[in-house]
């Protein structure tokens, strides 16, 4: 599998550290407190954590970074949101690729059509959620799927 994503994380914290690269190590630190409190918690100390858990856990950071972002923006807290955005960018370098927006109305408009009869929204989103295979946020979906919906009933 190569190089793990804990030893990827944990190399460019030396290496962010070498640099004096702050930000990047204050969120690296950050993150992988949180991958071994993770590993802590669910047993898995000797063995680590499965990728998908790791970015399981980098995903729920980015999303914290999300929600300040837009909290400190409403609030008028440019340099704040400034700050997260930055963190966010650190981790989102761990993620894998995210799909555009197009690419994701484009499998919500695909799934909604060949579920036609498929009334129930949660179904749908869990199907268009499966083939986006981690690489979209739930919410953009979710609109996604809502437009789509409500198109097809027109």
């Amino acid at each position: 599998m190569g190089m793990d994503l804990k030893e990827k994380i944990q190399n460019e914290l030396k290496e962010s550290l070498k640099k004096r690269e702050q930000k990047k190590v204050s969120t690296l630190k950050l993150l992988l407190a949180s991958i071994i409190n993770a590993e802590i918690q669910f047993g898995k100390k000797e063995e680590g954590l499965k990728q998908e858990e790791i970015e399981r856990i980098i995903k729920a950071e980015a999303k914290k970074r999300h929600e300040a972002i837009e909290a400190y923006e409403k609030a008028g807290r440019k340099e704040a949101a400034k700050e997260e955005e930055e963190e966010l960018s650190i981790l989102e370098t761990y993620l894998p690729e995210q799909l555009s927006n197009e690419e994701i109305k484009k499998l919500a408009k695909e799934t909604v059509t060949e579920m036609s009869g498929e009334t129930d929204f949660g179904k749908i989103m869990k199907e268009v959620m499966a083939k986006t295979k981690g690489r979209a946020d739930g919410k953009k979906v979710s609109e996604a799927v809502k437009h789509f919906i409500k198109s097809r009933e027109h």
